[in-house]
């Protein structure tokens, strides 16, 4: 287990959903977190539930300046947990170009420029914790998933590279990747989702991995062998069992 009393942790992507409820666990652990999202209102409201010191700082992902700017006005931070995500259903057919540079600006544009914003100083300081958000759907392409599966899958392999650099080091990182979680984002959906968390469950598997050594966390635990095993299927295979019908 992690020791979390007196350490600061940056959470963005923190106002709603699997954000709102990792900062309400860190919280209930000691750390002191600072919370960034755009709405200042949820950010106030969430500020005000946690038990342990807590601050907020706005900051809209797809700014880099505004990124860099936040990660200046909060200083050193022992860890930051990158939260902060937009999904729209969208078929090839249906294509959206602005809804789909959305998704890649906030899910993986987002990412790179908050964690560019931290990890020299971390590297510098030898100590620093990163923990990034994939999910299943970004293993392999999915149907129905123009824009949400691409981004993922780029957060994906910035912190498998990050890592392959960083392993050595004093700074950890640390990826999960998430299957269904009930928020905004998922009440889009017109389909049956299997095993479906509520963000309080989907924290618990979050804050779980943070106490670990690990690296990758793929959940539901079931529900993840389907996508981890897909990368094995021959592709004849894989498309003829997960492609459009």
């Amino acid at each position: 287990m992690s020791e979390w009393q007196g350490k600061r942790y940056w959470l963005v992507g923190a106002s709603e959903g699997l954000g709102r409820a990792v900062a309400h666990k860190l919280s209930a652990a000691g750390a002191e977190v600072i919370v960034s999202a755009r709405s200042e209102d949820r950010l106030k409201s969430l500020v005000e539930e946690l038990p342990s010191k807590a601050s907020y700082v706005t900051v809209d992902v797809s700014d880099r300046d505004a990124v860099e700017a936040a990660a200046n006005q909060i200083g050193d931070i022992d860890g930051v947990v990158y939260l902060a995500g937009v999904y729209w259903p969208m078929k090839s057919g249906e294509w959206d170009n602005e809804k789909a540079d959305m998704m890649g600006e906030i899910n993986y544009l987002g990412a790179s420029r908050v964690v560019g914003s931290v990890v020299k100083n971390m590297m510098a300081r030898g100590a620093g914790h990163i923990v990034l958000t994939g999910s299943l759907s970004g293993f392999r392409g999915q149907a129905g998933a123009i824009g949400y599966s691409a981004s993922k899958a780029g957060v994906m392999a910035l912190a498998e590279s990050m890592h392959a650099d960083l392993h050595k080091t004093g700074v950890r990182v640390q990826l999960v990747n998430p299957g269904f979680i009930k928020t905004r984002l998922t009440e889009k959906n017109d389909f049956h989702m299997p095993f479906i968390m509520t963000p309080e469950e989907a924290a618990d598997e979050v804050f779980d991995h943070m106490n670990t050594d690990g690296f990758k966390k793929s959940f539901p635990l079931l529900f993840s062998w389907i996508f981890r095993g897909s990368q094995f299927l021959p592709d004849w295979i894989y498309y003829r069992l997960f492609g459009a019908k």
